[in-house]
């Protein structure tokens, strides 16, 4: 019972999603093709939150669940890794249709082959979990 705001964040971060089109397959593939300026006002909008949301993370204003400060890393720059990672990140979006942020919306609104693209993520976290240590750094 103490996890259930979890819950109830992402049952409502999955009705966001879906009421937002973001798990249409024809939204995103108008981003691909650049004809449209939904998804991308979308996501335009989830970096800028996102940024804020780090600021307040690194001055220590917002905390965890256990009321403890949270850490921010400092990651290495490296542009070769961010233009390969991002290349296959956006190849399996656009071959999939979706990223993994709506699989279980998806799932939710009977698209069953989804299923395929939840078996990849989690095989690709497993397999990253597996080879972590071997990656370069």
């Amino acid at each position: 019972m103490k996890n259930i705001k979890f819950l109830i964040i992402g049952v409502l971060f999955g009705i966001i999603l879906s009421k937002s089109e973001v798990v249409s397959w024809y939204r995103i593939y108008e981003m691909f093709k650049f004809q449209s300026f939904h998804m991308y006002g979308i996501i335009g909008s989830a970096v800028l939150i996102s940024m804020v949301f780090m600021q307040l993370f690194k001055k220590g204003t917002i905390k965890n669940y256990w009321g403890e400060q949270i850490t921010v890393k400092e990651k290495k720059k490296g542009t070769v890794r961010t233009l390969v990672g991002g290349t296959i990140f956006g190849l399996g979006w656009a071959l999939a249709g979706s990223c993994p942020g709506p699989i279980f919306v998806l799932i939710g609104h009977q698209v069953f082959p989804i299923l395929i693209v939840l078996l990849g993520a989690v095989l690709g976290a497993f397999l990253f979990g597996l080879l972590e240590k071997r990656l370069p750094k």
